[in-house]
């Protein structure tokens, strides 16, 4: 949630500050257009929100809502307020809101994107992909990204599935001489890293140790194609962020609004299911960020004239 307001704020281009508010129960409870108090709710770890008030405010997150509307009420208007993601909650209460189609939002200051938001733009790649070419230059072309996530609340990654994608991405290695850049997540357990380590250890694959810096953008940028597991959106909309193909790898489980997403994703030409074989195609990747922050220049330059 995080990194969809920063993109935003990054791309709108004015100095920025991260709150984080982590409100306690039975405040959570409670839809978040309900809460007439929500500076009580804030727990010690949370971040403090006073003024002075800001000219601007992304939130994202449902547990967001109440203090974007506090702080849209304490400036009398003056903030202008911009969610991230379905506030649940009234969208006129906010001046924009920028929430993925298949949320299956609407109305005059609704903005949807494709997917989620995300940071990446080329200069990122580029910058991330000279950091990490030398860790990588041993391995050779095509290099295959694979980004693993793990189980959340919608999707498992069990024993089983990890064992067959081993077995695809060994077979990659053997048949089609690629290399391989695989970046583990926290959630992808370890088990599932030790076996995918087990079965990738003589072959020309990198799998992060979690040691040193991220190599997340590097792998995305030095790519020539990407697999990612379905369990986040972020991630695959990440990936396609890059224009490379992007397989898709389908875990157990799921629910409507990821189904939709992948159906999306796949009929829009940005992913194809990991069947074990690379697959080659272009697209042209979506810009919501850059869409979504002309619209937030309007509202602010709109305001700015009011005053003038």
């Amino acid at each position: 949630m995080e990194n969809q307001a920063v993109a935003l704020a990054e791309a709108v281009g004015l100095p920025f500050t991260v709150k984080q508010v982590r409100p306690r129960a039975p405040w959570t409870w409670l839809p978040p257009g309900w809460w007439p108090w929500p500076l009580a709710a804030l727990g010690d770890d949370s971040d403090a929100i006073a003024a002075p008030w800001p000219d601007l405010l992304i939130s994202c997150g449902r547990r967001a809502v109440p203090y974007a509307l506090w702080v849209k009420r304490q400036s009398g208007g003056a903030t202008t307020i911009v969610h991230v993601q379905n506030p649940q909650t009234r969208l006129s209460a906010f001046d924009l809101v920028a929430p993925p189609r298949h949320d299956h939002l609407h109305g005059p200051n609704v903005v949807e994107s494709e997917a989620s938001l995300h940071r990446i733009t080329s200069a990122r790649l580029s910058e991330a992909a000279a950091e990490f070419a030398p860790q990588l230059a041993h391995l050779p072309r095509p290099l295959v990204a694979v980004l693993i996530g793990g189980s959340n609340a919608c999707y498992q990654l069990t024993p089983g599935i990890i064992a067959t994608l081993a077995e695809q991405l060994r077979a990659l290695c053997l048949e089609a001489g690629v290399g391989l850049a695989v970046t583990p997540s926290r959630r992808t357990g370890a088990a599932n890293i030790k076996a995918l380590r087990t079965a990738l250890d003589d072959l020309p694959a990198v799998v992060w140790d979690f040691a040193g810096a991220n190599p997340y953008f590097g792998y995305l940028g030095l790519a020539d194609a990407i697999i990612v597991t379905c369990d986040s959106v972020n991630m695959v909309t990440e990936a396609c962020a890059t224009g490379k193909p992007v397989h898709v790898v389908h875990l157990a489980g799921g629910n409507r609004k990821f189904d939709e997403f992948h159906a999306s994703m796949q009929e829009a030409g940005y992913t194809r299911p990991f069947l074990g074989k690379l697959e080659d195609w272009r697209y042209q990747p979506a810009n919501d960020v850059a869409k979504i922050a002309a619209r937030i220049d309007e509202l602010l330059a709109g305001k700015s004239n009011s005053a003038a």
